[in-house]
């Protein structure tokens, strides 16, 4: 599933396209992806303007002169994809590789983005349909329950040392389960906290109350640190994810303990081999030998 620096890098692939765009044209192939679309969804969003687009956790939140906002999530392979009708190159951002054309039978919306006299055409593909589209007022949006337990922003100011150590330090669970909890820390998923606790040299297993200030401090400028890294790189694509551009990421290139069970650990110094255990049903790749 697509995690906070995928959705983030989708977000920047179609601001330049869609923020200030006028809306026109939307066709919707099929009656639902995960849940049936919204009543009157196309008839809502012909002639709006897109004000601004936001990204809360992962969840892509389209901000409307009519006050209505368009929710999406990707689900699992969920995908925007932009194609400039005027002939002109759509700007990228970011290092990608470029990925194989997505099939036409899993194009489920499309909509027509005007802006500055171009015209681009927006597609939105998900072979899988565990993504979902939402079209909701403010007050809506923020009494649902999925959206107001949602937790801090790990790129925002919010998370700082003594927020993560007060935080972490009041709960019983693993780091790897408290992490990846989002109504602690919203958008932060397996393959980034794997990452980042690697970065950080804490073992996954160690409960909350064990965790020191400076450990604390360290861990959370390593989960800054590989986010930050991965959106400038694109994300990471495992299977399904491209960007809005069509590309792929190129971060999982840069892994260092995520999915490489039986291999070195990349750490200077250490001789470990990087090890696979399972969370709450997840998986988790950390080298037994550094991460303490």
């Amino acid at each position: 599933m697509p995690e906070l620096p995928e959705v983030e890098t989708v977000r920047r692939g179609l601001e330049p396209a869609l923020d200030g765009a006028r809306l026109s044209g939307m066709k919707v192939h099929r009656p639902n992806l995960r849940y049936a679309f919204p009543d009157r969804f196309a008839e809502r969003l012909e002639g709006a303007t897109v004000l601004r687009l936001e990204r809360r956790a992962k969840y892509l939140l389209f901000h409307l002169d009519t006050q209505d906002i368009w929710v999406t999530h990707l689900g699992m392979t969920g995908r925007f994809q932009v194609t400039d009708l005027d002939g002109g190159t759509v700007p990228l951002d970011g290092n990608y590789y470029h990925a194989v054309r997505p099939d036409p039978k899993h194009l489920h919306v499309q909509v027509l983005a005007e802006k500055d006299d171009r015209t681009r055409l927006i597609d939105f593909y998900d072979p899988r349909r565990f993504g979902f589209m939402l079209l909701l007022r403010p007050d809506e949006l923020y009494a649902q329950g999925w959206y107001k337990g949602l937790g801090i922003e790990p790129l925002s100011d919010a998370l700082n040392g003594d927020w993560l150590y007060e935080t972490l330090t009041a709960r019983r669970p693993n780091l790897k389960t408290l992490l990846m909890d989002q109504t602690l820390i919203a958008g932060l998923g397996n393959i980034y906290v794997c990452e980042a606790l690697w970065r950080a040299r804490l073992s996954p297993d160690r409960p909350g109350p064990s965790l020191s200030h400076a450990n604390a401090a360290e861990l959370t400028l390593a989960i800054r640190a590989v986010l930050e890294e991965a959106v400038a790189a694109g994300g990471s694509s495992i299977s399904d994810f491209a960007s809005a551009s069509g590309e792929l990421g190129y971060f999982q290139h840069r892994f260092r303990v995520y999915d490489r069970k039986g291999q070195p650990c990349l750490r200077d110094g250490c001789d470990g081999v990087i090890d696979r255990k399972t969370h709450s049903g997840r998986s988790t790749f950390y080298c037994p030998v550094c991460q303490i």
